[in-house]
């Protein structure tokens, strides 16, 4: 049996004092191994537990406070499945509706942004294969403290905060790609326009481990509506399957009107089966975490943020831009001439391009665009681009 020491600070003074509930159940506290630490701030305090990882953060979530959005503020006319706003968020979407999908100034106290999906074309009818979802996905070889596959599979705290004009039954669920394995928990909007927090805890998956790469290895749903092939079955809350019938019984159609309104932010995920405050992060760090899947310049006017080139023939020129941080994998780029022509590169102090071809890219930068028999050699070219290297 291990023994158990406390040690007193050779200079302090203060008095630590252990204190038992109030309660006739017996309580275990299981100190973590030497991997972990535990933390208290104040001089009353619940121990918690830092997240084992390179970072130390808890909250799996990047962008969880929903202020960081590189490609737009807001996009209208959305109908498939894309990264839309929010950075790290995508709007899982078939054959249901349209919506416009922004970055919102309203939330709840303690957070200054939120993302909100309206409805703009109703579906009140849902064809069998239709689904509505909102989600992120995360890298497998950043879950591997999750421990999947294996008896020892750790469970994991989902909360958020959520505003919606429809009340009714909702659903978050857990989507581990590799197996296919699904879990889902019903969550209930009780007013409608009124901000809720909500918090869910999930089992861990013993049945399949999360394979240890740069591809997604887990995705969390917030769940709007969705269509038979998807609901026809019998739910459970809180149970891995992989029966898709049985994923969202019950659940609200967010789709059946113009009127309809979707917000969330504050949303974390922790290991473990308490929710505990959300971990605010500086937009600087945010942003560099963003970056990882996606990056792009600011502006060519003055060269500000933008990718400079030499033409050393009239066929090819060099030099290129570095990413702001290495990237998940070798990205696709995007140039962007001064009108804004993807595609197109820009000669300083000449005119625009179109129809070249970048190339000598990798997960740290790119170096090269080529445009055959176009270029003046040893003239100046300049490019805004992104670079997607979304899960």
């Amino acid at each position: 049996m291990a023994k158990v020491k406390i040690t007193g600070h050779a200079s302090g003074s203060g008095v630590i004092t252990v204190t038992a509930p109030n309660t006739s159940t017996d309580r275990t506290i299981t100190l973590p191994d030497s991997t972990d630490t535990l933390i208290g701030s104040a001089t009353t305090d619940v121990l918690t537990t830092r997240v084992n990882g390179a970072s130390g953060r808890k909250n799996m979530f990047i962008n969880g406070a929903m202020n960081v959005a590189q490609r737009a503020t807001s996009v209208t006319g959305v109908i498939g499945g894309t990264y839309d706003t929010l950075d790290r968020y995508t709007t899982f979407l078939s054959n249901l509706g349209t919506y416009t999908v922004s970055k919102d100034t309203d939330s709840p106290e303690e957070f200054s942004s939120s993302w909100k999906i309206a409805c703009t074309t109703a579906v009140t009818s849902i064809a069998s294969g239709s689904y509505l979802t909102l989600g992120q996905k995360f890298e497998g070889q950043d879950l591997q403290h999750l421990k999947y596959g294996t008896s020892n599979a750790q469970s994991v705290t989902l909360s958020f905060w959520v505003k919606s004009s429809k009340t009714g039954t909702y659903m978050c669920e857990l989507f581990q790609d590799d197996g296919s394995g699904k879990n889902s928990i019903t969550y209930t909007v009780n007013s409608a326009n009124t901000w809720e927090k909500k918090e869910l805890t999930f089992v861990g998956n013993t049945g399949t481990a999360i394979a240890n790469d740069v591809t997604s290895g887990l995705r969390v749903y917030w769940v709007l509506a969705a269509g038979s092939d998807r609901t026809s079955g019998t739910h459970s809350n809180n149970t891995w399957h992989t029966t898709s019938a049985n994923r969202y019984p019950g659940i609200v159609n967010f789709a059946d009107s113009t009127s309809n309104t979707f917000y969330v932010t504050g949303a974390q995920l922790e290991v473990g089966s308490v929710a505990t405050d959300f971990e605010h992060r500086s937009y600087g760090e945010e942003l560099a975490l963003c970056q990882r899947y996606y990056s792009r310049s600011t502006t060519l006017s003055g060269l500000t943020g933008a990718a400079v080139f030499h033409a050393y023939s009239t066929t090819e020129s060099w030099g290129g831009l570095q990413f702001p941080v290495t990237m998940r994998t070798t990205p696709t780029i995007t140039v962007y001439n001064n009108a804004g022509t993807s595609g197109g590169i820009h000669r300083i102090g000449g005119p625009d391009l179109t129809g070249v071809t970048v190339g000598q890219i990798s997960a740290t930068g790119f170096a090269q665009v080529t445009k055959n028999g176009a270029l003046l050699a040893d003239d100046i070219y300049g490019c805004t681009y992104t670079a997607d290297a979304e899960l």
